[in-house]
């Protein structure tokens, strides 16, 4: 259905060719790797609507990746993703495991990955997809061989850069052109995708727009808060000390944001009372997240929990399908 629309609609095709011949479906919308809410289920539904889902490796371990990675292909023979973490203690064995189960295209992020990193994938023929928060980052990633790029602005969920899409579009778009670039961050309509594709992006990025599909494994009340809020709504995560410098995660308003900043104050606390080193210190701040994402998104918690969001949720209003998503967002660009 997806694809009777493209032929539908046939101007459509010369804006998504680039994109659609990288990532090898009909659609360039790349589902963003959410942790806890991109498993199987949802991966495989993004690319069986046309669109090509990325599986959140997060905090899995090798033996978990492998599996989700097999899950994934019970449930569609279409093409498919891996997002790997960078600062993830076993990088070098989650490498390995998609390469070994030959993932087509494994998706950088959190960091900057270096050549060798890089060469390990594509010799096991993947392409590798990394995130871009400035021009001169952007640049130096296609040096070290990258084979396509994702900027993702601040008005995306979980951890963001400092800059607005808008700007980083006008600033990387005109400069990149050797790979394929993607965008990402705060896309709640079709019009906007369109835009993008004629300031001469390859394709998007959706992630907050997916989290309430009927295939998500997402909690009713995660899905009800989401459905609820605003773009006002989705804040930034508050910095205690400078010491301990945090990336911003951009979650709905709840307690939990409130008990991330009271998070901070106590391991402070413990830094200057000399238990934790700064390292350790550090790891404990972070850490926050990892376990408040999934008491919301698995358990329901919508007060203490994490409620991850890019401010485009003021778009989510309902539960439908990805297919359905997938063919109301194109109407939206092109009836």
């Amino acid at each position: 259905m997806t694809i009777d629309f493209l032929e539908r609609f046939p101007e459509l095709k010369p804006l998504m060719r680039r994109g659609s011949e990288f990532l090898g479906c009909p659609l360039p919308i790349v589902g963003g790797a959410m942790t806890w809410v991109s498993d199987a289920g949802l991966v495989a539904a993004t690319s069986e609507a046309g669109g090509f889902g990325v599986l959140a490796c997060g905090a899995m371990t090798p033996d978990l990746l492998r599996a989700e990675i097999q899950n994934t292909r019970t449930k569609t023979h279409k093409p498919f993703g891996v997002n790997l973490i960078l600062m993830h203690p076993d990088l070098d064995a989650l490498i390995r495991v998609c390469v070994e189960e030959k993932v087509s295209h494994v998706f950088l992020a959190g960091g900057i990955a270096g050549k060798g990193k890089i060469e390990m994938l594509h010799g096991g023929g993947a392409k590798v997809l990394a995130f871009a928060p400035a021009l001169i980052l952007a640049k130096r990633l296609v040096r070290d061989g990258v084979d396509a790029l994702l900027i993702e602005g601040s008005e995306a969920g979980g951890h963001v850069g400092p800059v607005s899409t808008g700007v980083l579009a006008q600033e990387i778009l005109p400069e990149i052109q050797d790979v394929p670039v993607f965008v990402a961050g705060g896309i709640g309509r079709g019009r906007m995708m369109r835009t993008y594709l004629e300031m001469g992006a390859s394709g998007i990025q959706l992630g907050t727009l997916l989290v309430c599909a009927t295939e998500s494994r997402a909690h009713p009340k995660f899905k009800e808060a989401f459905m609820k809020a605003n773009a006002r709504d989705a804040v930034l995560s508050p910095q205690f000390d400078p010491r301990f410098p945090v990336i911003p995660v951009r979650a709905i308003a709840n307690a939990g944001m409130r008990a991330f900043l009271e998070k901070q104050q106590e391991v402070v606390a413990l830094f200057d009372q000399g238990i934790l080193d700064q390292k350790a210190a550090q790891l404990e701040i972070e850490h926050f997240w990892t376990g408040a994402l999934r008491r919301a998104v698995m358990d329901g918690d919508i007060e203490n929990g994490s409620l991850m969001a890019g401010q485009s949720v003021g778009f989510v209003r309902d539960i439908k399908s990805v297919h359905q998503i997938f063919t109301d967002f194109l109407e939206d660009a092109f009836v």
